[in-house]
């Protein structure tokens, strides 16, 4: 980013996680300002509404119709929500940019992919050999070990640990401190529930929960 020039940047979701990303763009713009703050957008909450000092813009519908470039993140943890709010952008003037704590641990970019619009909030390790799909949230102090791929949309959220050689599919959601062992694949729309740790394999549309984490639900 060209540190003359500062890009207008918004962020998708008013609540509680958007307050801490708006923070992550104000610790960003500590070591190198190059975003302008400009609002939110949030289809749950009225226009012209202040939050934390900055505008609530509008929606899906105001953002489609925005004519100039403007880079959006989504502030939106559920992964189904995330995703269909991506869908229903068709707006060639926004783009989705990675934003990066200035603290995070990561390995050397040629060793580690991020794809666009990724959330990496404060205290992660990211070590080597890695690939993070799109629009992933790593919330604060996770960690993800070697040969690790991590599937669109899916989020965790504090302090999960993710060891070497595990692949996690599209769309997962991952409950404060969930672990997962070495080697292991998660599918597709899985929903790990807080504190639990995998020790095997886990397939497609499914919650699981629990020390060892066992499947307690089917998912549509």
């Amino acid at each position: 980013m060209d540190k003359n020039q500062k890009k207008e940047i918004a962020v998708f979701g008013a609540g509680g996680f958007g307050l801490e990303v708006v923070m992550l763009i104000e610790q960003i713009n500590e070591e190198i300002n190059g975003w302008e703050i400009i609002g939110f957008f949030d289809d749950g909450v009225d226009a012209g509404t202040i939050v934390n000092g900055y505008p609530v813009l509008g929606g899906v519908n105001k953002l489609n119709q925005w004519d100039r470039k403007l880079s959006v993140v989504f502030a939106l943890g559920l992964p189904r929500i995330k995703k269909a709010v991506f869908e229903k952008i068709k707006n060639k003037n926004i783009s989705y940019p990675v934003l990066i704590h200035p603290n995070v641990v990561i390995g050397k970019n040629k060793y580690v992919s991020i794809g666009e619009g990724c959330i990496i909030t404060a205290g992660n390790i990211i070590t080597t050999n890695i690939s993070i799909g799109k629009h992933v949230i790593l919330n604060l102090a996770c960690t993800v070990g070697h040969e690790t791929e991590i599937g669109n949309f899916s989020s965790l959220m504090p302090t999960c640990n993710i060891s070497g050689q595990v692949q996690i599919g599209e769309a997962t959601f991952w409950g404060t401190g969930a672990k997962i062992i070495n080697g292991i694949r998660v599918g597709n729309n899985v929903v790990v529930g807080a504190g639990s740790v995998i020790i095997n394999d886990v397939i497609d549309d499914v919650t699981v929960a629990g020390v060892p984490a066992e499947i307690l639900k089917k998912r549509k």
